[in-house]
């Protein structure tokens, strides 16, 4: 959690500076930053909602649709589209650690839903969003799915040639890690601001 709040940071306060004389100037910044801070947040669900639900309708339809039934070739054997459920993480490592991963989807919710609101800067708004609405597209699998609570399988789908299956939850989760990484190399804090090191 530490680890997060460092890498997320505050923004300034107008209390830091201290001087009386700052003080009338720094309480009007914070007016103009407040809506776009609620922005950003807002950016940040929409885009989570936005992952989520295409995640969890693709795997109805999967469900539905593709279970149980011959793989469709999307091009070729290169790409097919077969359904499968995997007990463990992205792209189909770890199976046997199916609880602790669920802990640790649930964890990731929780930190981006708390760190939310110090959020400044849109490219942040959206990788976080996309780490959120992947976490909760394979938590949800996890919690509702056999064999039971906490320990579900997850539905994946998406079968590149010489590759694991995994379905858009993955990759949602994938994008938004990338995201930050660019955006951590480029200099730019969730808060909004720029440094240089």
């Amino acid at each position: 959690m530490a680890e997060a709040e460092r890498i997320i940071g505050t923004p300034d306060t107008p209390d830091a500076a201290g001087d009386g004389q700052e003080r009338p100037d720094a309480e009007q910044e914070p007016a103009p930053e407040r809506p776009r801070g609620k922005r950003r947040v807002a950016v940040l669900f929409a885009v989570a909602v936005f992952a989520y639900l295409l995640d969890l309708v693709s795997k109805m339809i999967v469900v539905a649709r593709l279970e149980h039934h011959e793989p469709i070739e999307i091009i070729g054997d290169w790409l097919r589209l077969a359904a499968i459920r995997n007990a463990g993480a992205a792209f189909g490592f770890g199976e046997a650690f199916t609880i602790i991963f669920t802990v640790i989807a649930a964890a990731v919710i929780v930190v981006i839903a708390r760190l939310a609101r110090k959020l400044r800067s849109l490219p942040w708004a959206i990788a976080l969003g996309l780490l959120l609405g992947g976490a909760l597209g394979n938590l949800t699998d996890r919690i509702f799915r056999a064999p039971g609570v906490f320990e579900g399988a997850v539905v994946d789908f998406i079968a590149p040639k010489h590759f694991a299956v995994f379905n858009l939850a993955d990759s949602a989760i994938v994008c938004g890690g990338i995201l930050i990484v660019i955006l951590s190399f480029r200099g730019l804090d969730p808060d909004g601001t720029v440094h240089k090191d």
